[in-house]
């Protein structure tokens, strides 16, 4: 009798298992049914970039753009661990000299050839090398070769540790480019700049310069059933009040930090039917600064360096200028960088010492007349121009500003044409990849705007960076950087002024869209649009 309920009761419960797992699967097919219906997704790209090749330009909406078309090896999770994109697993040695990845194995490039451990080998160990001037700085001192084991398996060999290595492959600082295309030829000249190709879910369809820039579906993706869109568009809306009307008219679905006035982000997070995140910039950390090009007068003297930092309000800027989406910044290191000193101190401001400090310099201001060269990213960097020039007026400065287009910026910057500017990079979570590039001797080069373009040359701080990016022991780096970091706020390396904070603003029935470290850089092959 017992046992006969019991064979009934599992039979039952058989069934009810069953029925479940059939609801369940029915409802994973309608979430997928959902996620591939397609449907084209509208954005901003502002200001209209110089190029897409992402192994040649790295600035914002190169980056933006580009990293739907490009991939590396890994992406990164909003707490910074890497995952796997390219690459599906790695080892390190014990040693922490060799590094060994293995590859999807049936990835295509969007000509249709195979993606290999050739490329990799080629991208890393030749071409970034030549191309990318923040990526070569880490790749020239420490990797010693990048070799292709087999076609789904690449080795790197260090010459030294380097503690932050497989922090290295986010898309934008080794994006991988198809050997068959580069290798041999003129980089800078070679035709597939206008025309990219990458691995990504997107394929570059268009660009209609002072329009659109227009990506359509990749259908031979190695992600089975992805990406869900059909196409994405980029459009260049140059004036922030037409984009900012083109968001709440539904035109544009989404708008990134800086595609819009801070004053209107207030505003349009309020409509209905709109989700603001500020997630997705773990890995960049935004922080603003202004150059000050120390080659020549009047900024060759730390002393009017230092008379600058007084002569500005960084709480006012963080408040009324950012519109409370920034904080002051403390030195090069954002609070959410490792190795942050939060007992840094910045100057405060002082109209009074600043003019202190410009007699004790001994420098005669009305022999050295100082150019602002113009931010091209958004209202509010005029207005920080503006601020700045008022408050180096009244310290006895003769000041002008010169307006500059987001290319003219880049090589006027690159070409250290320029008297003071300025410029808000990104961190990449650990201050030998992103902030170092700034400060070291070696990196004093003409060919981006993204390297020591002040000019800055201190053996003390070059030793101090070398040491902490080679060194292990996290001990020894906080030590190093914090050494460093006072150093370069006493000296005025450049003038910190805000951690940025960029809000990403987007329809509701827009799904996935920030789901990384990287957020709206990511290649958005999951994003889909609810109908």
């Amino acid at each position: 009798m017992s046992n006969r309920v019991f064979k009934t009761s599992k039979t039952r419960l058989s069934r009810t298992r069953l029925a479940l797992a059939g609801l369940a699967l029915s409802a994973l097919s309608m979430g997928a049914a959902a996620q591939t219906k397609g449907g084209t997704l509208n954005g901003i790209v502002q200001p209209e970039p110089p190029t897409l090749m992402l192994g040649m330009n790295q600035q914002a909406p190169t980056i933006y753009v580009a990293g739907k078309i490009y991939q590396s090896l890994m992406t990164y999770s909003p707490d910074l661990k890497p995952q796997p994109e390219l690459a599906k697993s790695w080892v390190m040695s014990a040693d922490g000299l060799t590094y060994t990845f293995e590859l999807e194995p049936n990835v295509k490039w969007h000509d249709g050839k195979p993606f290999t451990a050739e490329d990799v080998a080629f991208t890393v160990g030749t071409f970034l090398r030549k191309t990318h001037p923040r990526a070569n700085v880490v790749l020239n001192r420490y990797l010693a070769s990048a070799t292709a084991l087999s076609p789904t398996k690449v080795e790197f060999k260090l010459k030294e540790p380097f503690g932050p290595f497989l922090l290295l492959f986010e898309v934008s600082t080794l994006p991988m480019v198809p050997k068959h295309i580069y290798d041999g030829t003129d980089y800078a000249t070679n035709p597939a700049n206008q025309t990219p190709i990458g691995t990504g879910p997107f394929k570059f369809k268009e660009w209609k310069r002072g329009s659109h820039i227009h990506l359509v579906k990749n259908e031979n993706y190695w992600k089975p059933g992805k990406p869900y869109l059909d196409e994405i568009y980029f459009r260049v809306i140059p004036d922030s009040a037409s984009r900012a009307l083109a968001f709440e008219k539904g035109d544009v679905q989404v708008l990134r930090g800086g595609d819009v006035d801070n004053v209107d982000v207030r505003r349009l997070r309020a409509l209905k039917g709109v989700t603001t995140t500020t997630a997705g910039w773990e890995s960049y950390s935004p922080l603003a600064f202004m150059m000050m090009n120390n080659r020549k007068a009047p900024f060759d003297n730390v002393k009017v360096r230092q008379a600058v930092m007084h002569a500005i309000d960084k709480n006012f800027i963080s408040s009324t200028i950012f519109f409370g989406l920034a904080k002051p910044a403390n030195g090069p290191l954002a609070s959410t960088t490792l190795f942050n000193d939060p007992s840094l101190k910045a100057a405060p401001f002082n109209i009074a010492r600043a003019k202190e400090l410009v007699k004790e310099s001994g420098v005669d201001l009305s022999k050295s007349p100082v150019k602002i060269l113009s931010f091209p990213y958004g209202a509010q960097w005029e207005r920080l121009a503006e601020y700045v020039k008022q408050g180096l007026e009244q310290v006895g400065f003769t000041v002008s500003i010169e307006p500059a287009d987001a290319g003219s910026w880049a090589k006027r910057v690159s070409d250290w044409d320029f008297d003071l500017s300025f410029n808000f990079t990104y961190q990449y979570g650990d201050p030998a990849l992103g902030v170092a590039r700034h400060y070291l001797s070696t990196n004093i080069v003409k060919g981006s705007p993204f390297a020591n373009n002040q000019g800055y040359n201190n053996p003390k701080v070059d030793a101090l960076l070398v040491k902490a990016a080679s060194s292990t022991d996290p001990a020894e780096r906080g030590k190093l950087y914090t050494e460093f970091q006072k150093i370069a706020v006493d000296e005025v390396a450049n003038g910190y002024l805000a951690e940025l904070q960029f809000a990403t603003l987007y329809r509701a029935n827009i799904k996935n869209l920030v789901k990384t470290g990287i957020g709206l850089n990511e290649t958005l092959d999951d994003a889909w649009i609810e109908k």
